[in-house]
């Protein structure tokens, strides 16, 4: 029997990185945002960086009043980012842990060692309406923490599982595997994102708990080679295999 279909989320961080290493407006994130919806994508990831270094504020702003999807934005649980989402409400937020000096984001929330500020973050944006996920390692122990803090989905680190060689992939397959059934034991939505590509996606599309996978650089890189377009709807034929669709 066919599980309940997944959620494709295209990340269109490095279309601005695009942009932004020669200036001006080209390539525009927002018409890739809306490229990646009428190709059959689900719904759209951005993540609004403290150095701005990709996405921009105005880039936010104009997909969540232009292009018609479900916007997740990810964002470090500070001050200033907790205002903009409340201010924009987006239909999701995902909470992600940020430095500065990262190229990308290099591993989950340590939601057991997190102060205060991160559950007044949870409270608020749930407060706001918005889904609140947290990107965490596929650890029990981190998830059921997740839960307790009010989050209402987790978002799994898939990049050691993606980035390992195939041969060496089953140890991380069987720890998403763990924490994909943490997470519903806990009562929360399971998303999945990092590092995915097609020949990664399908094991973790084939988890039944899994609802969303979010994929940016695969994707924006990919569609050098064959277009944005034809990227999303491979990517999506690949999840709905998996899924016994």
């Amino acid at each position: 029997m066919p599980l309940t279909p997944l959620r494709l989320s295209v990340n269109v961080d490095h279309v601005a990185t695009l942009r932004n290493a020669r200036g001006g407006a080209f390539p525009c994130p927002v018409e890739a945002a809306r490229v990646a919806m009428e190709a059959g994508a689900d719904g759209v990831t951005v993540h609004l960086r403290e150095d701005r270094r990709h996405i921009r504020d105005r880039d936010v702003e104009r997909i969540a009043a232009e292009v018609e999807t479900r916007l997740n934005l990810e964002m470090a649980a500070t001050e200033e980012m907790v205002a903009i989402a409340c201010r924009l409400r987006p239909p999701a937020c995902c909470l992600v842990p940020e430095r500065r000096q990262e190229l990308t984001t290099e591993g989950g929330l340590d939601v057991l060692g997190a102060g205060p500020a991160l559950g007044e973050a949870v409270r608020r944006l749930a407060g706001a309406g918005i889904e609140v996920s947290l990107f965490v390692e596929p650890d029990p122990a981190q998830i059921e923490a997740a839960a307790r803090l009010g989050a209402q989905a987790v978002e799994l680190h898939t990049g050691p599982y993606a980035e390992a060689p195939e041969a060496a992939r089953g140890p991380h397959l069987a720890r998403l595997r763990q924490g994909a059934a943490a997470a519903r034991a806990a009562g929360l939505a399971c998303h999945a994102g990092h590092g995915l590509a097609y020949d990664s996606i399908g094991p973790v599309a084939a988890m039944p708990e899994v609802e969303e996978v979010s994929i940016g650089h695969f994707l924006v890189g990919q569609a050098l080679f064959e277009g944005l377009p034809a990227a999303v709807r491979r990517m999506k034929g690949l999840i709905a295999a998996a899924r016994g669709g």
